[in-house]
């Protein structure tokens, strides 16, 4: 398994939280009022192909939709190999602040 870069982090626990409801805009949407950060289309599509390709997520097509002229939104969710690499990155966050007080950047 692979390290999660922190915009490969964010986009996992983001689809992961929005559920059913994980796809582009609301992705984009969500991690930008999270983060205080916008993402442009193009860096967010390149990081979730890499989140496929990587298989920790699986992409899956809606139906077509008259407001959307017919074309499809793709939803992703988290797969078991994310799940994982989630797992992973926050057991590596834990061990890296154990030890390090609240107060040690005062």
């Amino acid at each position: 398994m692979k390290d999660l870069t922190k915009i490969e982090e964010i986009l996992l626990l983001a689809i992961w939280r929005l559920k059913d409801d994980a796809y582009g805009v609301k992705i984009r949407k969500y991690v930008s009022q999270i983060t205080g950060k916008d993402f442009t289309y193009g860096n967010l599509y390149s990081a979730l192909s890499q989140l496929s390709k990587k298989k920790y997520v699986k992409k899956t097509l809606g139906e077509p939709t008259p407001d959307r002229r017919g074309r499809r939104k793709i939803y992703y969710t988290v797969s078991p190999a994310g799940v994982n690499a989630l797992k992973a990155a926050r057991e590596m966050n834990e061990k890296m602040w154990e030890g390090v007080s609240d107060y040690a950047f005062d």
